[in-house]
């Protein structure tokens, strides 16, 4: 199955707003593999009358970062997925993924926003 998320310009940011399962013979899978089944599976969901911007993503996090979810963020200079940030005082590294203030420890810890620390949970 080919996945593809309809992402909508809010605010200056594309933010994905659903997400549709293909078969994968209307994009050509398994002759065609990404980036060449994008084109097709967006012609079908036009065909169908989904209209919108369609992106395809990875269940398998096999490019674009990894799979989109509704309320992610597509980073269209990188093409990336991004999750919705966990917290305020979090922020995004290199590799696109978010980050606390300061690192978790080892074992079961919970962040704690209001204070800004790591909490462990009993």
């Amino acid at each position: 199955m080919s996945h593809f998320a309809r992402i909508e310009n809010i605010n200056d940011k594309w933010i994905v707003q659903e997400i549709h399962v293909i078969n994968n013979d209307v994009v050509g899978e398994p002759q065609l593999s990404f980036p060449d089944t994008e084109p097709l599976g967006q012609a079908f969901q036009e065909s169908i009358g989904l209209s919108g911007t369609w992106k395809q993503t990875s269940y398998n996090n096999n490019y674009r970062k990894q799979y989109a979810g509704i309320g992610f963020e597509y980073d269209e200079i990188n093409d990336v997925f991004i999750s919705p940030r966990p917290f305020e005082s979090w922020t995004l590294d290199e590799n696109f993924d978010w980050q606390p203030p300061t690192p978790r420890p080892e074992g079961d810890w919970i962040w704690n926003e209001e204070n800004g620390v790591w909490e462990e949970i009993n």
